[in-house]
């Protein structure tokens, strides 16, 4: 059975934990957080766990996770 290749793009979003969830970088922290409250930026900095709707294309990005 031949390789199967890592999408490189998923590969540096997500990791996957000891116990098999996906973790990720919470979202809309590129630019204009000028506006943003400091509350709604400090619980940004934390990262989160992909829902499970999106797991299972997650992990075929993933072979080897």
């Amino acid at each position: 059975m031949p390789k199967l290749k890592t999408n490189k793009s998923a590969a540096k979003r997500f990791k996957v934990t000891k116990t098999g969830k996906l973790k990720k970088r919470s979202a809309r922290r590129g630019h204009i957080l000028g506006k943003m409250s400091r509350k709604a930026k400090r619980n940004l900095r934390r990262s989160t766990y992909v829902a499970s709707t999106d797991a299972k294309q997650i992990r075929r990005m993933l072979p080897y996770g």
